[in-house]
């Protein structure tokens, strides 16, 4: 049995600044945004209007602010009207009833059952769980078959934190989520690379999704059709919460508590943006000039933590206490590793 989704809109969230498909299942007052437009454009008033012209073809978002915004990008022909699919894929057709647009090639964060990641595609998380502007971290789908997890911002393999190891199966490689809840790799031939989940979740009156949430990992999602349940998590692609490169900002660093992941500033530092944590930390106090030979500092360490190695110099110490004493004596030394 396939579980459709019963009811799909589009709406204008005129309180923050997106157009926004909402998830409606039937019967169940819980809302899931699936797809977002234009998600890092200003706010837009209430007022705004979601136009359909007819005569030129396109889906424009109409505000007192700004002329006329596009929410559909590279549309291949001019359209003549517009579907939302039981599937979850916003369609627009031209007059030979040939798809022209479809919100499924154009994801945000989320995968709905039978949409695709084709190679060169790719998730980006929101930027938190109540704001749905870009956030800090991709799943990619690359050109060599392999699905890699890396910051947005540092695409390269030393910062990628999860890899589906396909590489080397070809450019036709994509994901897509099944009916049966199930995370596929297939090729051009429709042969099945790698099951991501490794099972079959199939279960009768359930429906699936599939996120990168803003922590940098991605789940997959249930949710079946019992007014009084809501999405569970059947798996996320890891167990250390602290994995994703750019979970904690500059100056900064992620812990485990009950297995929950924070972020600690260096000693020395504070938040630039009190629970903020991509934000980053800054000097709570003001640093001196080399010529100043009358300011002391001290060294404080920080055991079992992972640094980016972009040292100036290695020293040849052989000692904790000598190492420290290293970047004590020179003046253009912050932190040291050991």
């Amino acid at each position: 049995m396939v579980v459709k989704i019963r009811s799909l809109r589009l709406r204008i969230l005129s309180e923050r600044q997106w157009l926004l498909c909402w998830c409606f299942l039937a019967g169940i007052p819980e809302k899931t945004v699936v797809w977002t437009a234009n998600r890092d454009d200003p706010p837009v008033s209430a007022n705004s209007t979601l136009l359909f012209t007819a005569a030129e073809g396109r889906l424009v978002l109409q505000t007192a602010q700004y002329p006329d915004t596009d929410i559909t990008t590279d549309i291949l022909r001019s359209a003549s009207y517009a579907s939302m699919l039981d599937t979850g894929n916003f369609v627009l057709y031209d007059s030979d009833g040939r798809i022209t647009w479809q919100s499924f090639t154009h994801p945000t964060d989320t995968l709905l059952p039978t949409q695709r990641l084709a190679a060169g595609m790719q998730l980006i998380s929101s930027a938190s769980k109540t704001d749905q502007s870009t956030g800090t971290f991709g799943l990619y789908m690359q050109h060599d078959g392999n699905l890699v997890q890396y910051p947005k911002d540092a695409i390269a393999i030393e910062y990628a934190y999860w890899a589906s190891n396909t590489n080397g199966m070809g450019d036709k490689v994509s994901l897509t989520l099944g009916e049966d809840g199930n995370l596929y790799l297939v090729n051009a031939t429709e042969f099945n690379v790698r099951n991501i989940t490794g099972q079959v979740y199939a279960t009768r009156g359930t429906i699936y999704l599939l996120r990168i949430d803003w922590d940098g990992l991605f789940r997959l999602y249930s949710h079946n059709l019992d007014p009084d349940s809501s999405w569970s998590v059947l798996m996320n692609n890891k167990d250390d919460r602290c994995a994703p490169w750019g979970l904690c900002g500059l100056n900064s660093f992620c812990i485990l508590n009950d297995q929950e992941p924070g972020c600690n500033c260096l000693p020395g530092f504070a938040p630039v943006i009190q629970g903020n944590w991509t934000s980053g930390c800054e000097r709570n106090f003001t640093t001196q000039s080399c010529k100043n030979k009358g300011k002391k500092y001290s060294i404080r360490k920080e055991d079992n933590t992972i640094w980016e190695d972009v040292s100036y110099s290695v020293s040849s110490q052989t000692s904790k206490e000598e190492c420290s004493k290293a970047c004590l004596d020179d003046c253009n030394c912050e932190a040291a590793l050991y």
